[in-house]
């Protein structure tokens, strides 16, 4: 896909239709109603209405809108797409339908879900609600697609993103963290190092809770514009990472989140085939530290922890596990209830 030099330029509906009929989905003499839809730090993000259906429209950013500065390839949209499709064939279920894809600006189209049939896991956590059998099945839905591109040559030549992969997840994550704690930036650059020369399985790179619906056939994976193949511990690390930091966040629901995590890691790594479950779950247990300590020093901060006191008790709990170099989850675990007093 060539760059546009648009791609930079904001997008409006007359843009959109010129896009839309490229890639052959307004009819004649339709006209399409846009809205943007929130939520979007690295992509344009759209709403699109046409007679009898509804799509959604993804412009992939080459500079996110976050703070510091941070900018992108926007071939990642590609890579995007590439990973909804792979995934797709995998588990239908898994990925919103695909529409098209342009040849000329770095989007796409896809079915568009409904959040009153499919909630976003985030909102849900927000809430306190919590559940460790969903836990469970963004566990066994993403070991699935891990396994099935396990040591496949075709979907790695695919999906050769490392340098994309360091400049939207390592430099940013880690080697920002690092650049914050001088004293910490051996173990977090080795860190760094070790995860870039692992190529094993198809990542997705952003596995949050912000980008997870949860449908009534199961979780629906969004956002894949981090797609590598690399280390699948990244994506395990990640959102785990995430439901710790959900305990400051809505602090009554501690307990569920702590459940959560046991679960998502326990079923994971049982239905984690393709490398002994020990060194999965060593690197993965390695990363989280670091990714915690990332979400406060790091470029792209989580927007809920702005507590002094909750900065803190990450970075104390960060340091600690970064230097200990933990090889269990179960550690990390502890470490972080422990902080809590739970």
């Amino acid at each position: 896909m060539a760059q546009s030099s648009s791609s930079t330029e904001e997008l409006d509906e007359n843009a959109i239709a010129e896009a839309l009929l490229r890639m052959g989905i307004l009819g004649a003499g339709e006209r399409p109603r846009c809205q943007p839809l929130e939520g979007g730090v690295s992509s344009d993000i759209w709403l699109i209405d046409l007679p009898g259906r509804r799509l959604c429209l993804k412009r992939a950013l080459p500079r996110l809108k976050v703070e510091q500065l941070w900018e992108a390839p926007v071939k990642r949209n590609r890579y995007e797409w590439n990973w909804l499709r792979v995934a797709g064939r995998i588990c239908p279920d898994a990925v919103p339908q695909l529409i098209a894809q342009d040849g000329v600006e770095p989007l796409f189209v896809m079915s568009y879900l409904d959040p009153a049939l499919f909630p976003l896991w985030k909102t849900q956590l927000r809430d306190g609600n919590a559940d460790p059998a969903v836990a469970a099945e963004v566990a066994t839905r993403l070991a699935l697609i891990h396994g099935a591109t396990a040591g496949d040559h075709q979907i790695a030549r695919m999906f050769g993103s490392d340098e994309d992969f360091y400049a939207i997840r390592l430099e940013p994550y880690l080697m920002a963290a690092a650049r914050a704690h001088p004293d910490l930036a051996e173990p977090l650059e080795q860190l760094v190092q070790d995860t870039a020369s692992i190529h094993l399985t198809l990542v997705h790179g952003d596995v949050s809770p912000k980008n997870i619906l949860i449908g009534r056939r199961g979780p629906v994976f969004l956002d894949a514009e981090c797609a590598w193949y690399g280390d699948p511990a990244f994506d395990l690390a990640f959102c785990l990472n995430h439901l710790l930091l959900k305990c400051l966040w809505t602090p009554t629901a501690v307990t569920r989140f702590l459940a959560c995590y046991d679960r998502l890691a326990d079923a994971y790594l049982g239905a984690a085939t393709w490398e002994p479950r020990e060194d999965l779950e060593a690197r993965a247990a390695l990363l989280l530290p670091g990714l915690l300590l990332a979400r406060v020093d790091g470029k792209s901060p989580v927007e809920y922890v702005t507590d002094e006191a909750d900065k803190a008790r990450i970075r104390r709990v960060a340091r600690s596990l970064l230097l200990d170099r933990p090889e269990r989850l179960d550690t990390v675990r502890y470490a972080w209830a422990a902080e809590l007093g739970v």
